[in-house]
């Protein structure tokens, strides 16, 4: 009788050791705030070494705990801009952050806008901002949106021979652009811009993706913001 009791108990504790993982995915998906982070390769963890634990979504995932679902949405080498090479609105990572239905959508696009052939002056740049914006403020979850102007370009500072094309300088003016239309507008802005202006350590690579620390930089500021704004 004990036996089959000890045996009983046993099957029990395994049983909860395999559902538990699948529990916790369910009830988090179910009623956790939904925050889908839009973005390039800086979002997705481009150069960074295991990014699915290091990338700036993840590190905002661990920092924001269980009541947040964070969900990477970067696609590398896509743009803000609807009319250069490789526009985020055609990317399948588009639609799909649109029917995460998130409660939080941080947009952190423009450093790929700033190729030589794809920059062609800030209003082209601001009207796709302001008009992915809307797309997202009009989903039927009606999310929180926090703007996030890129990071700061460090190919030129670091000497560094890559086949990046990104220009400092239009990084620079985008900044300011975000940061001016997300007052306009009653936007929160994470500058992410100034955040890392005085960290090349973080670019050490290639002079434009940020590595672990880096990312941990970016999530940290994130955080900071949602924190701030949802009291």
């Amino acid at each position: 009788m004990k036996t089959k009791i000890k045996r009983s108990i046993l099957l029990l504790i395994i049983l909860l050791m395999i559902l538990s993982p699948v529990l916790l995915t369910f009830l988090q998906e179910t009623f956790s705030l939904r925050i889908a982070c839009v973005g390039d390769s800086i979002t997705y963890g481009a150069k960074i070494q295991d990014k699915f634990l290091h990338s700036y979504p993840a590190q905002l995932q661990q920092l924001l705990g269980g009541k947040y679902l964070v969900k990477n949405f970067g696609a590398s080498g896509y743009t803000l801009q609807k009319n250069a090479n490789f526009p985020y609105w055609e990317h399948p990572n588009f639609q799909e952050s649109s029917d995460f239905q998130p409660d939080i959508v941080l947009i952190m696009l423009g450093t790929n806008d700033t190729k030589p052939y794809n920059w062609t002056g800030l209003d082209p740049f601001l009207s796709d901002l302001e008009d992915m914006v809307i797309h997202y403020q009009t989903l039927d979850s009606h999310p929180a949106i926090y703007l996030m102007t890129p990071a700061t370009v460090f190919t030129g500072q670091l000497n560094l021979n890559t086949h990046y094309k990104m220009q400092a300088d239009v990084a620079d003016i985008i900044s300011h652009a975000i940061l001016s239309f997300g007052e306009e507008h009653q936007i929160p802005v994470i500058d992410i811009h100034e955040v890392t202006r005085n960290h090349p350590e973080y670019f050490l690579l290639d002079g434009i993706h940020p590595d672990s620390a880096g990312a941990e930089a970016i999530a940290r500021n994130a955080f900071s913001a949602i924190q701030k704004h949802s009291k």
